[in-house]
């Protein structure tokens, strides 16, 4: 039985499936000024963070049209499954909703289940690649579905930032109680609780916002040597590379995978930021 697994492009897909015929990256639109590009393969990191930079007001982006993912389920693939971004942060997840109404309208019956992953970035990826592994072990469609919703709730989103503005301008943090100034060097350190953002704890200065995120993390999931641990960073790698040695003196894990932001995680997170999911 053949499947297909869909994603925004929020998703940030380990380079061996970008080009796998089971997956297939909807684009969202990014918008700084007149500057207005797809989220695609062609996206420049470092040209539109500097845009981001220079641009006084507020980053924007458009979710695809419930027509782009209806186009999406149309295709030979008897089960179809879709992670979207939280509905939170977008309304891809609505659209995609929307796409699958279209689709049983205009074509009949088929197998498509869309998750609000109630996350982001390497969120996405974590149940992406999880449905690919329930299907690859041979569940049905039935279970496949039972077992990706409940890992979604088992499974955590943590994330530092060296600049807030975006998420704050968007209106994204309205569960945080309290943000101190940049100016002083204290980082709050993030989780996103069934998809709304909230702060943990903070600490002064990036690397031990940083280790008290290593310390959340690993006291929040059990028996991580069974998970797979995420690390999405926007420009940074060494620093992406320094998360993992922090995880990694904390405890073991099935698979450690290191993944650079696409752009609409790129807007949010910003140059330097940090997301880490488990």
């Amino acid at each position: 039985m053949k499947y297909k697994i869909v994603v925004d492009s929020c998703c940030e897909l380990p380079d061996p499936y970008k080009k796998e015929e089971r997956f297939q990256r909807i684009p969202l639109g990014l918008e700084v000024g007149d500057y207005r590009i797809l989220d695609d393969d062609s996206f420049d990191q470092k040209e539109f963070l500097e845009k981001v930079a220079a641009y006084p007001q507020c980053p924007k982006s458009s979710c695809p049209s419930p027509e782009r993912f209806m186009e999406a389920y149309h295709c030979e693939a008897e089960e179809v499954y879709v992670v979207t971004l939280s509905s939170h942060l977008s309304g891809s997840y609505n659209s995609a909703e929307l796409g699958r109404n279209l689709y049983h309208e205009k074509y009949g019956g088929k197998k498509i289940h869309v998750v609000d992953s109630e996350s982001a970035s390497c969120g996405e990826t974590q149940l992406a690649m999880r449905i690919m592994q329930y299907k690859e072990a041979g569940l049905s469609f039935e279970e496949t579905v039972e077992k990706i919703e409940v890992f979604k709730r088992r499974m955590k989103t943590y994330f530092v930032l060296d600049n807030l503005e975006t998420l704050r301008k968007n209106g994204r943090l309205t569960g945080v109680k309290a943000l101190v100034a940049s100016t002083l060097n204290i980082k709050p350190v993030m989780i996103g609780n069934l998809g709304m953002i909230e702060q943990k704890g903070q600490a002064i200065g990036i690397n031990k916002a940083l280790a008290k995120m290593a310390d959340n993390l690993v006291a929040d999931v059990a028996h991580p040597e069974k998970r797979t641990l995420m690390i999405s960073h926007c420009n940074c790698p060494q620093r992406a590379e320094y998360m993992r040695s922090l995880m990694e003196k904390r405890a073991s894990y099935k698979n450690v995978v290191i993944l650079d932001t696409a752009g609409i995680s790129s807007m949010y997170a910003n140059d330097g930021g940090i997301i880490v999911t488990l």
